[in-house]
């Protein structure tokens, strides 16, 4: 299991979690929009979107750069259609975009996969959408987006680290069991070779002549190998 698939888990989570809180929402204050009809097709979509591409989220073979290009694409279009929907008051006094908070798992998005500058990039883009929505640089509003960006910098930044470690430990494995592999070899041939050195210095003290000299010198090969083995 990568030390990084927890992350795809926790954003399968908050996307559906995100969607049935913007959902609410709507829900609550419908009757207070000027056009609810409009924001309720969005939200439709948005939910449906969220629902089909569950699986797109739950590891990064799956989550694509289209995907999540999509995904931002529907945030930011779910932020700037806000005004068209809602009441300038409303979005005077701090009101919530359409997608709500579900905006900020399209930026999550983008650190898990790519770390973070790419989400450094996208809650840029974020953020720009967010202040034409409100259309000035409000404090809640500035807030919110550093939030964002300072939240989606630091996962991204984390899951490098964590992609980093991971790969440094698969490393460092394949060090040791090659080591380990290398010792069991050195081992078998040491054990062969010492016992073809016995086998000499006997045949060769049974023969004797020159094959005794041979076998001498066999059993001084066999005391320094011995040696340099233990």
């Amino acid at each position: 299991m990568s030390v990084e698939q927890p992350l795809w888990q926790a954003l399968t989570g908050y996307r559906v979690l995100t969607a049935v809180y913007a959902l609410a929402l709507f829900g609550h204050s419908h009757d207070e929009y000027t056009r609810p009809l409009a924001a309720a097709a969005y939200l439709a979509v948005l939910a449906a979107w969220t629902l089909v591409t569950v699986r797109s989220v739950s590891s990064a073979e799956r989550c694509t750069r289209r995907f999540l290009v999509t995904d931002l694409t529907i945030a930011v279009i779910g932020i700037l259609l806000t005004p068209l929907v809602d009441t300038a008051e409303r979005i005077e006094a701090g009101g919530h975009t359409l997608p709500s908070i579900w905006t900020a798992g399209a930026v999550l998005g983008f650190a898990i996969k790519f770390g973070w500058r790419w989400a450094a990039v996208t809650s840029a883009v974020v953020g720009v959408a967010n202040l034409i929505e409100r259309g000035a640089p409000a404090q809640d509003t500035v807030h919110n987006v550093l939030l964002v960006w300072i939240a989606s910098v630091a996962i991204g930044y984390v899951t490098e680290v964590a992609r980093a470690s991971e790969r440094t430990l698969a490393r460092a494995l394949e060090v040791e069991a090659a080591t380990r592999e290398r010792e069991r070899l050195a081992r078998d041939i040491h054990d062969s070779v010492l016992q073809v050195l016995a086998m000499v210095q006997r045949r060769g003290a049974e023969i004797g002549g020159e094959a005794a000299e041979l076998g001498r010198m066999a059993g001084e090969q066999e005391v320094a190998l011995r040696t340099l083995v233990a």
